[in-house]
């Protein structure tokens, strides 16, 4: 009687060893992009919290992953975690104001990590098969043609550009620190050395009275075309839903 107790307790624990192995499988996820549209990641993050960690990682790795595809991951950084053990440098009020905006629109809850894509669907930010199913469906999408700029330049402290849109009454300009990295002293991440991509530092919103227009926003303060970036996109301020995303490459005088 134990021999047989003993050969089943061996066989559950290898079907449950092969059960394991197929989660871990259907797990992985599809990184083989296609489509003529885009995804605009707008993740919402914290220095203050642990739990952010895991999302940090997984969009730098979908930064790599998606190089040469229209997707644009913006990584804000709200003050709401400042009080409880750390301030994070790249903090802005600004920025947990879009996230409660983001909560209005989308009928959901403000919290850290959190990511919505083109501005229709908001999910825990370290969920990688979400994230990567969701940009998939943003890339299916019919164009990414709602948006567009020219004669794009520098002119010493500030960005001048002209535009183009379809749709949407707000152009959003980010300006995003490419990457950077803090030594956390207290709070929930004490101790640990932080890595952040795509750091937005300052976000100009620009009412579309008309579809043609220019713009003139001055330059982030340490601005250098070298280690910054320049996304814009056009959103429905009714409903959050964005509608276009492009990256402005700009040339200096």
């Amino acid at each position: 009687m134990k021999t047989y107790k003993i050969a089943i307790s061996v066989l559950l624990l290898i079907a449950g060893l092969f059960s394991l192995a197929a989660f871990r499988t259907s797990k992985k996820t599809n990184t083989s992009y296609t489509g003529n549209g885009f995804a605009l990641i707008e993740l919402f993050t914290s220095e203050g919290c642990s739990s952010c960690l895991p999302a940090d990682e997984l969009v730098a790795r979908v930064q790599k992953e998606t190089k040469d595809k229209p997707v644009y991951i913006l990584a804000y950084h709200v003050d709401y975690w400042n009080n409880l053990g750390w301030k994070d440098q790249f903090s802005s009020a600004v920025f947990s104001q879009r996230q409660r905006q983001y909560a209005a629109w989308l009928n959901a809850e403000v919290y850290t990590p959190q990511i919505v894509v083109n501005g229709k669907r908001e999910f825990v930010g370290s969920e990688d098969g979400t994230l990567h199913n969701a940009i998939q469906t943003g890339l299916q999408k019919t164009d990414n043609n709602s948006l567009t700029f020219s004669n794009i330049r520098i002119d010493h402290s500030e960005l001048n550009v002209q535009y183009q849109t379809r749709g949407g009454n707000a152009l959003l300009i980010a300006f995003v620190l490419k990457s950077a990295s803090t030594q956390v002293k207290h709070g929930e991440n004490g101790g640990r050395t932080l890595s952040h991509i795509n750091i937005v530092k300052s976000l100009n919103a620009i009412t579309l009275h008309q579809p043609n227009g220019n713009a003139s926003l001055h330059l982030p303060e340490g601005y250098n075309p070298q280690t910054w970036d320049i996304i814009g996109f056009v959103q429905n301020t009714s409903t959050g839903e964005v509608l276009s995303a492009q990256r402005i490459t700009a040339q200096g005088v």
